[in-house]
């Protein structure tokens, strides 16, 4: 009889130890090494061949015919952009949020869609099949192609998965789910690790898409080890407050796609329904004539968004200056606030400064450097941006405003929301073919943007 074997895996960044450590020397977090039994590669048995029982062989990059795996699209335009065009056959796809956001609201939409034209597995180790079909009714789901499944084996669901043949998964979540050869609890890195294996060859030798729910750290990153997402082909943020109904859903990685797309729901009570222009979202509620508000076209991955970005300045009542943003990187804010302090000569430094990026967003891009500058200047001048403009640009350490990308659509999205002047970098339209009905306004520095935008003489 061989000797059972052991070893002590990091349950936060699934670093591996022979011994027990109290401090992770990979990650630096403490009690996080967990005695995990280890299975011997010799009695691992996978079911590597298909629904078909054919293996898999080789094949020349030319004999490969794309039209074998064409993208299903689903009924909601929306998450079809997100994914890049629609679902790709035998991908893998992760979609994480905070509890009660919708994850499985929209997996049971887009099941019902599906199951009109292909047959779908719906496996939820946290709720019975019963509780799942109050939600289905709940959501006007009945299609005589959904199979429901309650159960966390995942030797189980793969034998299900072979006497289906299903077009498309559901695993709700994979945090739940556990294999018997590993002896660890369901959640742990080895047992999220090897779920996830057995379920990227099924998806991959049968062609069978995948949709898995993975739980949240307090953080916001998708709980379990790091592994998880790069063994995923896609992975979706969906974000939100659960206080109001608007709902985001991001990709942060696509093997298919572009990545940094976005879309929006809103959430009522017959289930989500799509957000075609979030910038309308975004302005709707922006009020005339009032300082510290300026307008930015960002861009989410090809999509392009105007968002008003918030800036209140007040006089510091304590030694130290705060510095607050929400939906914005709190060190970009501290970085144009001290160019304003050098280029532009407005003195910060006894300044509350508080910003936002109205709507829940979160924007990263350079881009909306310029229009984080003329609202915090708008608010410490107490001086009214006009609301007819808006404003793209990088900002460098020297007062510089720097070029940005797809300036095209960013103006032709302007253009479409009435917008009549359009703040951005002097030569960031050379070689372009657009003619907008919309004044663009060519800045070089911050000092000459503020001057052009009427905050400062």
């Amino acid at each position: 009889m061989s000797k059972v074997k052991t070893q002590y895996v990091c349950q936060n960044c699934g670093y591996t130890s022979p011994r027990y450590l109290g401090r992770c020397p990979n990650c630096n977090e403490w009690n996080t090494l967990v005695e995990e039994k280890t299975v011997d590669a010799k009695q691992k048995k996978y079911n590597l061949s298909s629904f078909s029982n054919k293996y898999s062989k080789p094949e020349l990059i030319k004999d490969v015919n794309l039209k074998d795996a064409p993208r299903f699209k689903t009924n909601l335009n929306e998450l079809n952009h997100v994914l890049g065009g629609g679902v790709v056959p035998g991908s893998l796809i992760l979609i994480g949020g905070d509890p009660g956001i919708g994850k499985s609201t929209l997996l049971t939409q887009i099941s019902g869609h599906i199951g009109n034209n292909k047959k779908v597995l719906y496996v939820s180790g946290e709720e019975s099949t019963a509780q799942i079909k109050l939600r289905c009714d709940r959501l006007n789901v009945n299609s005589d192609n959904v199979y429901l499944y309650s159960e966390t084996d995942i030797d189980n669901i793969i034998e299900q998965i072979n006497d289906l043949k299903p077009d498309f998964v559901i695993i709700d979540s994979i945090q739940t789910m556990n294999d018997s050869e590993i002896n660890s609890a369901s959640g742990s890195v080895a047992q999220i690790r090897e779920v996830t294996s057995k379920l990227v060859r099924i998806a991959k030798t049968n062609q069978v898409a995948i949709f898995i729910v993975g739980h949240v750290t307090k953080g916001g990153a998708i709980a379990g080890p790091k592994v998880l997402e790069h063994m995923v082909d896609t992975v979706l943020y969906f974000e939100g407050d659960l206080h109001h109904n608007y709902r985001i859903l991001r990709a942060v990685k696509n093997r298919f796609g572009s990545t940094n797309e976005l879309a929006m729901f809103e959430m009522y009570k017959d289930g989500l329904r799509e957000i075609t222009n979030p910038s309308k979202i975004f302005l709707e509620e922006r009020l005339n004539n009032v300082v510290g508000s300026s307008i930015v076209v960002s861009m989410e991955g090809t999509r392009p968004i105007l968002v008003e970005i918030q800036a209140l300045t007040t006089n510091s009542v304590f030694g130290n200056s705060q510095r607050t943003a929400q939906g914005l990187d709190r060190n970009r804010v501290s970085l144009i606030m001290a160019v304003l302090e050098k280029s532009a000569h407005l003195n910060l430094q006894s300044q509350d400064v508080y910003l936002k990026a109205v709507g829940g967003v979160r924007l990263d891009e350079p881009a909306i450097d310029l229009s984080i500058a003329i609202a915090i200047a708008s608010s410490f001048k107490n001086v009214v941006v006009n609301n007819s403009d808006c404003f793209v640009g990088e900002l460098g350490l020297t007062g510089e405003i720097r070029k940005i990308d797809q300036i095209e659509k960013r103006i032709i999205e302007a253009e479409k929301l009435g917008f009549k002047h359009i703040f951005i970098p002097q030569g960031n339209l050379k070689g372009a073919t657009i003619t907008p009905n919309i004044e663009i306004v060519e800045v070089r520095t911050i000092q000459e943007a503020l001057k052009k935008a009427s905050i400062i003489p």
